[in-house]
C-alpha cells in the first residue's frame, strides 16, 4: 500500500511542479476549448459555462469544421473519448480466507478493481438545436448485459429551442444505472449520479444514499421536458424503471412512462457565487424490465449548492435532504428493496440522509482537498437504522483529464455497530480520459 499510496505532503509538493493541462475528451474536440473552459476545480464539476454547454444541449462548435447544407449542420468528425478508473479498495471488514489466491477477494482483503469505469463515449452536435451524449460501458454489467447490450449504457438526444428568453427542452432518454436524473441535471453535488464532486457518491449526497439503496439498479427510459434561462430550470420527466426496452428486439417491447419525477431549481449569482436552491420529487410505478415486476418510485429531495472563491481559491459548498418512505405493496427504488409492507399498514421508518460537504482548492486546478458529513437512517428497524458518516477527499489533476482521488469515509450509527459491520472504507483512484 505505501507504493500505492500518496502522501497529502507528497501531493502538495508535486503541485509545485505540476505539469502545464491539456484538453480531453468529446466536447472538448468538439469546442477546441480546455476541460476547465467548463469544469470548476476538477472534472466533472461544471461551471456556468459548462451549465450553459448542457442545457443547449452539447451543440455548441468551437474551431471544429462541420458539415453543412440544406436542413444540416455536424461536426466534419464524430466526437468521442474514453473514461477508464482504477481503483483500490479497503475496509475494515473480515478478509476472505485464501481471498486473491485461492478465492475472490472482498473489501476486507483489499480489493483492485481495473475498470471500476471503463466508458466509450460519443457526443455532441447532431443539428443546430440537437444534440446527443451516448455512453457504452466496454465491460457489460447490471441491465446492460442482462438486456444483451454489452456496451449501450446511456444515452440522450436532447432537442433545445430558443425562445429567446429561456430554453425549452425535450430529452428522450435511457440509462442503465443514472437513473432519472441522467436526463437533464445541472447540479455538481451529486444529484446525477455522474456529476458529483467526489467519489464516493453514497457518503456525500443525499440522493445517491438513496438510489444505492442495495440492488443499485438506477436503470431509467423516459422523456425529460424542460424550461430553462439564468435563473433556473423546471423538469417534468414522464419515465419507467426499464433500460431500453424493445431495444434490439428485446421480448419486453414497452413498458409504461407512468413514474413521475418533477425538479425545480433556482441558479442565481448572489455575489459572484453561483447558487443553486433545488427540490425534486419522484412518484408514480410502473413495470420495470430490469426487476421484472412493478416498481415505484417515491422520493422527495431538496438541495444547495454554492460555488464561489474565498483567498483567491475555487470554494464549493453542497447540502442536500432526501427521504424515501417503504414500499406500499411494491418495492420502492429509493428504499431498501425489501422494505415492502401493505398498503396502509404501519411501514418501518422513511429511508433518508442529510448530507453537507465543501470542497476547496488548495491549489488552482491542481490539488482540492473536501470533507463531508451524512447523518442517515437506512430504513431498516428503528435500533438498527443510524448510519451516518464522515468523510475525507483528496482531488490531484496531473493533467485537465488525469487525476489522482483519495477518500476516506468512517461510518458510525445503530446499523454499525454489529461485529465485523464495515466501519470504514478507503479509495485510492485513479481516474483519466482521453
Amino acid at each position: 500500500m505505501k507504493k500505492i499510496a500518496l502522501s497529502l505532503a507528497g501531493v502538495l509538493a508535486a503541485a509545485t511542479f505540476a505539469p502545464e493541462a491539456s484538453a480531453i475528451p468529446a466536447f472538448a474536440r468538439q469546442t477546441g476549448m480546455a476541460c476547465f473552459a467548463c469544469h470548476a476545480q476538477h472534472f466533472p464539476v461544471l461551471n456556468g459555462f459548462g451549465r450553459a454547454f448542457k442545457a443547449a444541449g452539447y451543440t455548441m462548435i468551437g474551431a471544429q469544421g462541420k458539415v453543412e447544407g440544406d436542413h444540416l449542420s455536424i461536426p466534419d468528425t464524430l466526437n468521442a473519448s474514453f473514461l477508464l478508473k482504477i481503483r483500490y479498495q479497503k475496509d475494515n471488514t473480515t478478509g476472505a480466507a485464501g481471498g486473491g489466491t485461492t478465492a475472490a477477494t472482498n473489501l476486507g482483503n483489499g480489493r483492485w478493481e481495473f475498470g471500476d469505469e471503463t466508458s466509450l463515449f460519443f457526443g455532441g452536435r447532431v443539428a443546430e438545436n440537437i444534440g446527443f451524449l451516448f455512453e457504452g460501458n466496454v465491460l457489460g454489467s447490471g441491465p446492460n448485459a442482462a438486456n444483451g447490450n454489452g456496451l449501450l449504457a446511456s444515452f440522450k438526444i436532447p432537442f433545445a429551442f430558443d425562445m429567446g428568453t429561456a430554453k425549452l427542452s425535450v430529452i428522450p432518454f435511457a440509462t442503465d444505472a443514472a437513473s432519472v436524473q441522467f436526463g437533464y441535471e445541472l447540479s455538481s453535488g451529486g444529484v446525477l449520479r455522474s456529476n458529483r464532486w467526489a467519489e464516493q457518491r453514497n457518503s456525500i449526497s443525499a440522493v445517491q444514499y438513496n438510489a444505492d439503496r442495495g440492488a443499485d439498479a438506477g436503470a431509467a427510459t423516459g422523456i425529460a421536458f424542460v424550461a430553462q434561462n439564468d435563473f433556473g430550470f423546471i423538469n417534468l420527466s414522464k419515465w419507467s424503471p426499464s433500460f431500453m426496452p424493445g431495444g434490439n428486439g428485446q421480448a419486453i417491447s414497452s413498458t409504461k412512462l407512468s413514474n413521475n419525477y418533477v425538479r425545480v431549481a433556482a441558479t442565481p449569482t448572489v455575489a459572484n457565487w453561483a447558487m443553486l436552491f433545488g427540490a425534486g420529487s419522484m412518484s408514480g410505478s410502473s413495470y420495470s424490465n430490469v426487476a421484472l415486476a412493478e416498481v415505484e418510485s417515491r422520493q422527495t429531495f431538496f438541495d444547495f449548492q454554492a460555488q464561489g472563491e474565498v483567498g483567491g481559491k475555487e470554494l464549493g459548498v453542497y447540502a442536500q435532504h432526501a427521504k424515501a418512505p417503504a414500499g406500499q405493496g411494491k418495492a420502492n427504488a429509493y428504499n431498501t428493496a425489501a422494505n415492502i409492507c401493505a398498503v396502509g399498514a404501519v411501514c418501518n421508518p422513511d429511508r433518508k440522509a442529510t448530507t453537507i460537504g465543501a470542497d476547496y482548492s488548495v491549489v488552482p486546478h491542481v490539488l482540492s482537498i473536501g470533507a463531508s458529513y451524512r447523518n442517515a437512517k437506512n430504513g431498516g428497524l428503528a435500533t438498527v437504522n443510524g448510519d451516518n458518516a464522515v468523510t475525507l477527499t483528496a482531488v490531484y489533476d496531473l493533467y485537465q483529464n488525469v487525476a489522482l482521488h483519495m477518500n476516506h469515509s468512517q461510518y458510525s450509527g445503530s446499523s454499525r455497530n454489529a461485529a465485523g459491520a464495515q466501519k470504514r472504507l478507503t479509495t485510492f483512484m485513479l481516474e483519466a480520459a482521453w
